[in-house]
């Protein structure tokens, strides 16, 4: 099956400093068919101005991955982590039992970023946060791991879910296949250009909803694309 999910029918929320999207309920945004997609808990498409961001606040029991798509997050956690990730790279934390964080955009220009909440396998443990930068050049006509639960993706950054977020940048014209699992769920978000998903076209930030089998995704323009694939 595939969900296709158009960018104007996202929930909105403008408070100014921050534009968000919410391909799922979130906050404010509450649509009882649109609560996750297995085990993807939350999907945001954020906007934030320069010199703002949001204050330390709490969070525990959940898998958040960062993929900044324009400028750059900056990070500071209780554990005392501090860290600055750039267009392109990814952070990941896993709340674990309970950890308090901040991030800004301290650039002058503002940064865009996709925020995606995973509900991890357990519950509690050691919060841990980390980055790394993934080069587009590397994910050129393919998709590489940039964060994973499972044992052997050595190269992706670790978190604690039967999940693995995956990113991929096509040409014009180059295809790849995914294949989703019997009783998985795989969601994917075009951050630029346009792609054709098994020939149904979607623009770039629409998000499409995965269920078993294989599927063939089609760059018509170039492209960068985030993908999720989770229990």
């Amino acid at each position: 099956m595939i969900d296709k999910r158009p960018f104007e029918t996202l929930g909105h929320a403008d408070h100014g400093w921050l534009d968000a999207r919410h391909h799922f309920s979130f906050s404010a945004y509450h649509d009882p068919a649109r609560m996750g997609w297995g085990s993807i808990r939350v999907w945001n498409d954020d906007r934030i101005a320069p010199e703002t961001g949001f204050p330390a606040h709490p969070h525990r029991d959940m898998e958040i991955i960062t993929y900044v798509r324009s400028g750059a997050i900056t990070h500071q956690d209780s554990m005392g982590n501090q860290g600055r990730t750039g267009a392109g790279d990814v952070q990941v934390m896993s709340a674990g039992d309970g950890v308090r964080h901040a991030e800004f955009n301290v650039e002058d220009e503002p940064t865009t970023l996709f925020q995606i909440w995973i509900e991890p396998r357990v519950r509690g443990g050691e919060p841990h946060w980390g980055a790394r930068p993934f080069p587009k050049g590397d994910r050129a006509g393919r998709f590489v791991t940039l964060a994973s639960g499972f044992a052997g993706d050595d190269d992706a950054l670790p978190i604690r879910a039967d999940a693995r977020v995956l990113g991929a940048t096509l040409k014009a014209g180059e295809s790849v296949t995914h294949s989703v699992g019997e009783g998985r769920h795989a969601y994917l978000v075009p951050a630029i250009g346009a792609i054709e998903v098994d020939g149904m076209p979607i623009a770039a930030r629409d998000g499409v909803g995965l269920t078993a089998g294989t599927v063939t995704i089609t760059a018509t323009e170039d492209s960068e694309i985030v993908l999720v694939d989770a229990d």
